[in-house]
């Protein structure tokens, strides 16, 4: 059987911490990673986890790929506080652990949103790739949305990670600062620049594709909702591009920081 550490980067989040951990009993070890939380998260995950580190934070990405090497085997899979593996995946995943054939496999993602799972919209096909060899997997070190690149085959589990996003309309506004100044931030660090024709673009092409393309209208109002807030989400960082292309100031970090200068990004 091929050993796995489970690791969970995390910034206050008492109130999802433990069912999230609650879910990773089946690994052979535990890893939280915690950004310094103000709240009871870190009192809260301390029973549940073998180990419980603290890391400034960076990004997403930069936090696992600093906790990977300090994993103990061989098998990394990585779940965020907001998610949930149920006993089936549990399972399946250490089904295929016995005896795997791929370096990577891509996970189903089913999202909750406002209590209610959407089958269809951009949400509705959502797989993302968090179970792979340690030493075949690194996560990019962007902002925002950062993915795994994984040298060598990937599978697809058949079971799905439950994913609770956004229980209340509070939690997208929370969370839509953070988000869409990463990805402005990310954006302008490749050059790119924005102004009102892209703003308007973007955020049209957005609803149209989650809720006409993707046939978000299926999932009724919440799908309705889901896609006007996508192409807010969209509008507004490229609002953001725009203003860091006209003023150069970099917005103000919200929660934990989306990132320091450039200069001390960690390597």
């Amino acid at each position: 059987m091929n050993e796995l550490t489970a690791i969970v980067a995390c910034f206050n989040e008492e109130a999802n911490i433990v069912d999230c951990l609650a879910g990773l009993r089946f690994a052979d070890e535990v890893i939280v990673v915690d950004s310094f939380s103000t709240d009871h998260t870190v009192e809260r995950a301390r029973p549940h986890a073998n180990r419980l580190l603290q890391h400034a934070f960076w990004s997403h990405g930069a936090q696992i790929n600093w906790a990977i090497p300090q994993a103990k085997h061989g098998w990394i899979l990585v779940v965020d506080a907001d998610e949930r593996v149920p006993a089936g995946l549990a399972a399946e995943i250490r089904g295929l652990l016995s005896a795997p054939t791929r370096d990577g496999y891509w996970l189903w993602r089913r999202n909750f949103f406002l209590g209610r799972e959407l089958r269809y919209g951009t949400a509705g096909d959502d797989r993302v790739l968090r179970l792979f060899r340690r030493d075949r997997g690194r996560y990019q070190e962007k902002h925002v949305h950062s993915r795994v690149e994984l040298t060598g085959a990937t599978g697809r589990c058949r079971e799905g990670l439950l994913h609770y996003s956004y229980n209340t309309l509070d939690d997208y506004t929370r969370k839509a600062h953070r988000f869409s100044t990463g990805g402005a931030l990310t954006e302008f660090e490749q050059g790119r620049r924005s102004g009102p024709c892209r703003m308007l673009a973007h955020a049209i092409g957005r609803f149209l594709k989650s809720y006409l393309v993707k046939r978000g209208f299926l999932d009724g109002t919440e799908g309705l909702i889901m896609a006007f807030m996508e192409a807010d989400h969209a509008f507004l960082k490229h609002a953001k591009l725009w203003e860091l292309g006209r003023t150069g100031r970099r917005p103000l970090p919200p929660e934990q920081g989306v990132a320091p200068p450039a200069r001390n990004k960690p390597r």
